[in-house]
């Protein structure tokens, strides 16, 4: 039987991108796949109890920061806790990423990850359509077929899709990784999904 992770993920998220990589690692390892959906948090928050950065308490503004550090240094990835471009959305990055994703999984992931190192290592301005062909393009993968489709009709309303379906999952944040049923919130939960994917 093929072993199938659903991935919730957000290009606005450091969390999503501390994880990535790893994860990928992770589905090669046990002979997974996964099925991609990059949400909307500004819709799932309101739904699930959470909150924007901005409307957090100042402390828990200041731990996060200390953690996005901590967890760089230990998985020694760099990252920029205020990445110059941080007030831009991730929606159109969402759909380039389940543009490449229609392809196959391995393209999604692949644009996903690029899409996570521009912003949160890069610096680069992920709502910028050029950044994002440049970052297919660099991957090898097409990037004039992919902003077609992340152009199209069709994408806007998958993005409303992939969110709804992370609401009706009741998923609260990401990363949040969903295998057989059994869910898994944030990139330190890898392991126990590596456990649940070895059995």
């Amino acid at each position: 039987m093929t072993k199938s992770v659903d991935y919730y993920l957000a290009p606005v998220s450091p969390w999503t991108y501390l994880g990535h990589d790893r994860f990928v690692s992770l589905l090669a390892s046990h002979d997974a796949t996964c099925r991609i959906f990059p949400i909307d948090l500004g819709r799932l928050f309101p739904v699930s109890g959470g909150l924007p950065l901005a409307k957090r308490a100042p402390q828990r503004q200041a731990y996060r920061i200390v953690e996005l550090e901590r967890w760089s240094a230990w998985l020694k990835m760099p990252i920029r806790v205020t990445p110059k471009f941080v007030a831009s959305s991730g929606d159109l990055a969402s759909r380039w990423i389940l543009a490449a994703a229609a392809g196959s999984a391995a393209a999604g992931l692949a644009m996903a990850g690029g899409v996570l190192r521009a912003r949160w290592a890069e610096e680069r301005d992920i709502a910028d359509p050029s950044t994002l062909r440049a970052i297919a393009d660099g991957l090898g993968l097409d990037g004039a077929a992919i902003a077609a489709r992340a152009d199209g009709p069709g994408a806007a309303a998958e993005y409303e899709a992939a969110t709804q379906r992370a609401i009706d999952a009741q998923v609260f944040g990401v990363p949040w990784y969903v295998y057989r049923g059994e869910p898994f919130w944030g990139q330190d939960r890898l392991d126990f999904l590596a456990r649940a994917l070895s059995k």
